[in-house]
C-alpha cells in the first residue's frame, strides 16, 4: 500500500441501515463525541434509534447537557434532512416519549417498536427490550436501584481507567467484566435473550434487533437471529446492514485498532520514502 493510498481521506460509507441504542444523552458517561464521529462516517438510507437515546431518568434529578450531546441531536437531524429515514424506538429511560408514539415529523418517526425487512428478506422485530425485563416491568424500584448501582460502577470504572492510563495500561471495562463473570448477570442476559427470542417465534419473525442490556451481540438463539446494538456509554457499538442484507457489529475499539495500524503503516512507508 502506497503512502498516498494510506493518507487518502476516507469517504462516507454508504450503507442500507444503522442501529444504535442506549446512548443515554444527559449523563456524564455518554460517549457523545465518539457517536458523532461514527455517524459522520456513514450515509444510511435508514437509522433506527433503539431506545434510551435520551436519559429521562437522569434528567429528572438535574440538567447535564454539554454541547457534545447537542451535536449528536444536530447530526441526526442533518442526516434526516439529507434523506435518511430516522426511526426512534422508545425505551424505558426515554419512556416519557411513549405518549407521542406514532408521531411523524418529516423523515423522523417515533414508535414503540417496528419490523425491519432486510435486503435478503428477513423480518426483524426492532424493540428496545425493556418489555422483556421482569425487573423493569414489575419491580420499578429495583430497576431504579440497579440503575444507581450501575452508575456507581461507571464512576468507579472512570477512576480506575484514569489510573490505568497514567501507568500505560489500555482501557478496561469493569462493568463488562462483572456482567460476564457474575453468575446472576450472566443468567439475566440469558433469560432476556430467551424471552425476546420466544416473542419472535410467536410473531413468526426471523429475528430481533434490541438494546437495553448494554451487551452487544450477534448470535442465534434457537432459530432466531438475535442482534443487540450494545451501547454508547462503555462499549460504543452499533449494527450496520450492508446492501446484501448482511449485518455487521461495529465496535469502536476495533475501529481504533485498525486506525492505529493504518497510521503505523503510513509512518513505515514515510520512513522508506
Amino acid at each position: 500500500m502506497t503512502s498516498a493510498e494510506l493518507a487518502r481521506p476516507s469517504r462516507k460509507q454508504r450503507v442500507r441501515t444503522l442501529w444504535i441504542s442506549d446512548v443515554h444523552l444527559g449523563t456524564r458517561d455518554c460517549q457523545a463525541e465518539h457517536l458523532s464521529q461514527f455517524l459522520k462516517g456513514y450515509h444510511a438510507d435508514r437509522i433506527y434509534l433503539v431506545g434510551d437515546i435520551i436519559d429521562g431518568w437522569k434528567l429528572r434529578g438535574g440538567m447535564y447537557w454539554p454541547q457534545a450531546h447537542t451535536n449528536v441531536i444536530r447530526r441526526l437531524l442533518t442526516m434526516s434532512k439529507r434523506g435518511t429515514e430516522v426511526i426512534y424506538v422508545t425505551g424505558n429511560h426515554d419512556e416519557f416519549l411513549r405518549r407521542y408514539s406514532k408521531l411523524i415529523l418529516g423523515n423522523i418517526q417515533l414508535v414503540d417498536e417496528a419490523v425491519h425487512v432486510t435486503a435478503d428478506g428477513r423480518h426483524l422485530l426492532v424493540i428496545h427490550g425493556d418489555q422483556f425485563d421482569v425487573i423493569t416491568r414489575y419491580h420499578r424500584w429495583l430497576a431504579f436501584l440497579g440503575d444507581s448501582a450501575y452508575e456507581f460502577t461507571l464512576t468507579l470504572n472512570r477512576w480506575l481507567n484514569h489510573w490505568r492510563a497514567r501507568y500505560g495500561y489500555g482501557y478496561w471495562s469493569l462493568s463488562a467484566y462483572l456482567k460476564h463473570k457474575v453468575k446472576t448477570a450472566v443468567s439475566f442476559i440469558s433469560d432476556f435473550e430467551e424471552a425476546i427470542a420466544h416473542e419472535c417465534v410467536k410473531r413468526e419473525l426471523h429475528g430481533v434487533v434490541c438494546g437495553h442490556i448494554h451487551h452487544a451481540e450477534i448470535r442465534k438463539v434457537g432459530e432466531v437471529d438475535y442482534l443487540n446494538c450494545g451501547d454508547w456509554v462503555e462499549s460504543c457499538t452499533a449494527l450496520i446492514e450492508h446492501w446484501d442484507g448482511t449485518i455487521e457489529l461495529y465496535r469502536l475499539a476495533d475501529a481504533q485498532a485498525r486506525e492505529a495500524q493504518r497510521k503505523a503503516e503510513l509512518a513505515k512507508v514515510a520512513e522508506l520514502a
